[in-house]
């Protein structure tokens, strides 16, 4: 299956994905719990938006949904005007693997193989790669690439998971709490990664985090609250990583 920075400038334009009053219950013996409660929204192309809130906000819960990982209880999510909530198992898997790319906070290389090989897992199932090299040359790791996880720092193993995530050419960069288990400085060196993959690929980009500072190297802030957009923000100028600090 092949599925072919203002918020004025937004308007005029398609977005790449978009959500529409999605919402997400999931049942319990005892309790319903609603992850999400009639959240709209859209993402366009080569944007960088920060999905902000604290845990239990429903941030994680939509950026699944938005990824092909779950679907809602209720609602529609379009990628390039299509409708991923009508895909069944097969085609949500194509969708995933042609046009997404994951960044989760804790890494999950595999431990028996080099960082070439491990981005390599992903450039052999799909449809465009750029080469594991020039993965991991965009983050800034040429000179690591022959050396195996336990051997790289957290933040190096950090960037070899944005490597294999980019090596695709997604559409859409996913990042789920990407400098959660990271100091300052190395978040930094993670984040700079990922602007560097929107900047040069167009890649539209969506990062979740409770980290507020991280909000300012985005276009966008979106900002959830008891599974609810409560504000939508725009940056005036995007920040540089470096420019940020916690």
């Amino acid at each position: 299956m092949n599925i072919t920075n203002n918020n004025n400038q937004n308007a005029d334009l398609s977005p790449t994905i978009e959500a529409r009053s999605i919402s997400k219950t999931y049942r319990g013996v005892a309790l319903d719990v609603h992850a999400l409660s009639g959240v709209s929204l859209s993402l366009f192309e080569g944007e960088m938006v920060v999905l902000l809130g604290p845990s239990g906000s429903g941030k994680s819960t939509l950026l699944n949904i938005l990824g092909g990982l779950d679907q809602p209880t209720s609602g529609q999510v379009l990628f390039r005007g299509q409708e991923l909530t009508s895909f069944d198992d097969h085609a949500l898997t194509m969708y995933r693997r042609d046009h997404v790319g994951f960044v989760f906070q804790f890494y999950n290389l595999v431990a028996s193989l080099t960082a070439h090989e491990n981005v390599s897992l992903v450039t052999e199932i799909s449809q465009n790669p750029m080469s594991a090299d020039e993965a991991l040359s965009l983050v800034g790791l040429a000179e690591r690439m022959d050396h195996f996880p336990a051997e790289l720092s957290g933040g190096e193993q950090q960037r070899v998971a944005i490597a294999r995530a980019i090596a695709k050419r997604p559409n859409i960069l996913m990042c789920d709490e990407p400098t959660g288990a990271l100091d300052s400085k190395t978040g930094i060196r993670v984040l700079e990664a990922i602007e560097n993959t929107n900047i040069n690929l167009g890649t539209t980009t969506a990062i979740i985090t409770h980290n507020a500072t991280v909000a300012d190297m985005a276009d966008r802030v979106i900002i959830l609250a008891d599974g609810k957009i409560s504000e939508v923000r725009s940056n005036p100028a995007r920040k540089k990583p470096s420019e940020l600090s916690w």
